[in-house]
């Protein structure tokens, strides 16, 4: 491993063949024009990264019932565990220019932001008041709840904040979990202002754009290969497995999750 002299680093998530590829390929890119930024990446076959000189991988199995969106929570965890700032990355990036000079960001999220309310309007509507009664059983009041924001979900900056950062987490996981029961599978951009705003951050825009125009977004999820009868049957054992488990976790908070 490379010698690490940056106070931040780079996270993504890759799971399955296609995405630890691009990760791959993501990891040369930040080699060439981040040198001394380490890449930190959960993934269900770490090996893969064993030559991979900047990247410290993690194993990990996918832990949302119908997505892995949202396992992203476990990620951020493990790399401000490391450092005291965190830029996450979607695996389906390149870099195609040198780190800016700007390396350090307000405690709490940098990120693109618009209205929640707005975006789920337009984007999915049909959640919006499931999300509003989610909101409520945190305790985030109506005015509150008119200024949440959505989060832009394909690179974002999570800085340590005395400690918030984890209360910012676990109510992440306490929203999707909560969500999922109810058969409500979000993207994490939604999720996590409803997160910021119950443990009082605002999302911060200063900085995030210089890291922004360093990267290409190819968004692979446009582009998804043909799944097989066989993958499909995996897929649909492991979903009602992962909901059955859920469920009984769920039982140790039970007034939260079933009233």
């Amino acid at each position: 491993m490379t010698e690490t002299k940056k106070d931040f680093c780079f996270c993504t998530l890759a799971l399955g063949y296609r995405y630890r590829l691009m990760a791959q390929k993501l990891a040369g890119d930040l080699l060439h024009y981040a040198p001394q930024t380490q890449l930190i990446v959960y993934t269900d076959f770490p090996k893969d990264f064993s030559n991979n000189l900047n990247v410290l991988a993690f194993k990990h199995t996918q832990q949302g019932t119908l997505r892995c969106v949202n396992d992203k929570r476990f990620l951020l965890q493990k790399a401000l565990s490391i450092y005291p700032a965190t830029i996450y990355i979607d695996a389906d990036t390149r870099i195609i220019s040198d780190m800016p000079e700007i390396t350090q960001w307000l405690p709490g999220i940098t990120a693109c932001q618009k209205n929640l309310i707005e975006h789920l309007q337009k984007r999915e509507p049909k959640s919006l008041d499931f999300l509003r009664k989610t909101a409520s059983k945190l305790g985030i009041t109506s005015n509150v709840w008119e200024e949440v924001k959505w989060v832009g979900e394909s690179i974002y900056i999570i800085t340590r904040d005395n400690g918030k950062e984890i209360e910012f987490l676990e109510t992440w996981g306490m929203i999707v979990d909560y969500l999922e029961l109810n058969n409500l599978h979000l993207n994490d951009g939604n999720i996590m202002g409803i997160a910021a705003a119950k443990v009082g951050w605002t999302i911060h825009k200063e900085g995030w754009r210089e890291i922004n125009q360093i990267r290409k977004h190819l968004d692979a999820s446009y582009n998804r290969p043909i799944v097989s009868v066989w993958q499909s049957w995996q897929q649909r054992l492991g979903y009602h497995y992962r909901l059955n488990r859920l469920r009984i976790k769920a039982l140790k908070n039970f007034k939260f999750y079933y009233f």
